[in-house]
């Protein structure tokens, strides 16, 4: 090997660290991440993508070589995720609603057929395509907690009515 390729082989290198632990920070935040494949994406439609997740808010979505991603879930709670990544690979990080990245992706897949769920990784556990189209029909956790509270109001409200009734009958009745 010549002295001229060893600086390149070494930037080349440090490029690639750079990379890994970039993926990694954003590991290290995300409370999902999401894979697809792009593949047959146009440059509009991928402008699109790009644009919905920004809107979504708390999501990054990015183009990485498999190689990269593979070096930095090594070890992590996504390791699982490592048998999906195969052919070009685009990954979304949610980083405040687990479901987030999931459900902004699903809204795009009507207009753009050529984009696929490959699998994602929420809190540990790794979900195959299907799975991962499932979990994008969730609504987001603030819509679940206040159906959640709304249907403790309910009971509690028609149980008020019921005690100011009786109340109101035994005061008639005195």
């Amino acid at each position: 090997m010549s002295r001229a390729s060893t600086p390149n082989l070494e930037r080349n290198r440090k490029a690639k660290e750079v990379v890994v632990d970039e993926i990694r920070e954003k590991l290290g935040r995300a409370k999902s991440v999401v894979l697809v494949s792009s593949r047959g994406l146009t440059v509009e439609q991928d402008t699109t993508l790009r644009k919905s997740m920004r809107k979504a808010g708390g999501i990054d979505y990015k183009v990485y070589k498999n190689t990269m991603l593979e070096f930095a879930i090594e070890g992590t709670d996504f390791a699982g995720l490592k048998e999906y990544l195969k052919g070009p690979t685009a990954a979304a990080f949610s980083y405040d609603d687990a479901t987030a990245a999931a459900a902004a992706i699903s809204k795009n897949l009507k207009t753009m057929p050529a984009l696929e769920f490959k699998a994602s990784a929420i809190d540990g556990e790794i979900y195959d395509a299907a799975s991962t189209k499932a979990i994008a029909d969730i609504p987001p956790r603030d819509v679940l907690l206040s159906k959640l509270l709304g249907s403790f109001k309910s009971p509690m409200a028609s149980f008020a009515r019921v005690i100011n009734a009786v109340a109101e009958e035994k005061q008639k009745s005195e």
